[in-house]
């Protein structure tokens, strides 16, 4: 008996959080880098509009405080926000094409929890679109900005949290979609109007009440605003950079709180 009891199969452990999520993590590096067309037009298409934009209003856009600034030094923060925001949000399309390709149903019947597809996607998506918007502080000095090594290492971490919530948020969207077309529809809709009304266009200062109201509840206003602060430091900050990074942390965890009970729901189908 002891040694039937001995030769009976074992069920396959589960392989634990960390390594499936390194690997989730990689192949999302990997598969980003290879299609070179979306690494060029993520950062061409926010920088085209930062250039023309800027330009178009010069130094006819004044600030809140009502001194002249040139819109290229006043859209910079926004723009870089974008760019992770193009990042983040287009990473995550790869939830719809893996459940399209199959890929997403074998790694869900696999021995690998839930939590770890969350952290690999997430992670992977918040590495590249963070890649991206920091890479995009070469064109800094053209903003009148020079950064020292301290200013970069917090700007890295304001970009690491925006780049992470906002991927969160990316993966909470995508997981029960199978039509990119609807994926679009929703950014559309949703993630655009969250970006425009985040002081990235215009200060809060001298806005609509309403539309002033909507920039206070907007997570993404204290992403700029804490880029601004940094950036610019001689300038007055509508936030105080303590209380900003402290609202960019919990957004982060709330987000990455709902893509973990998305990817929780019994309803993933596979592919028609």
């Amino acid at each position: 008996m002891a040694t039937q009891a001995l030769s009976r199969p074992v069920a396959p452990a589960s392989a634990g959080v960390m390594l499936p999520a390194f690997t989730l993590w990689w192949r999302e590096i990997v598969r980003f880098y290879r299609q070179k067309s979306r690494v060029v037009g993520v950062l061409a298409s926010p920088l085209v509009f930062w250039v023309v934009l800027g330009s178009g209003f010069g130094t006819t856009f004044r600030a809140g405080s009502g001194s002249a600034q040139h819109y290229l030094d006043y859209s910079y923060p926004g723009t870089l926000i974008l760019i992770v925001l193009f990042t983040s949000i287009f990473t995550m399309m790869s939830v719809i094409e893996d459940r399209k390709e199959g890929f997403l149903l074998s790694v869900l019947v696999a021995p690998v929890p839930r939590s770890a597809i969350v952290l690999g996607k997430v992670l992977g998506g918040t590495t590249l679109s963070a890649i991206q918007g920091l890479v995009f502080l070469v064109f800094a000095p053209f903003a009148g900005i020079h950064l020292n090594p301290l200013q970069v290492l917090w700007v890295a971490v304001v970009v690491f949290l925006v780049s992470f919530a906002l991927t969160a948020l990316g993966f909470a969207i995508a997981w029960p979609m199978d039509s990119t077309q609807a994926f679009h529809g929703i950014i559309n809709l949703f993630l655009i109007p969250l970006w425009l009304l985040s002081g990235a266009l215009f200060p809060m200062t001298g806005a609509s009440g309403w539309i002033r109201v909507l920039m206070y509840m907007n997570p993404l206003t204290y992403g700029v605003e804490a880029l601004r602060a940094l950036l610019y430091p001689g300038m007055e900050a509508t936030f105080p950079l303590p209380s900003a990074m402290a609202t960019l942390l919990l957004f982060s965890l709330v987000m990455f709180g709902l893509a973990f009970l998305m990817a929780n729901r019994r309803t993933t189908r596979p592919a028609a």
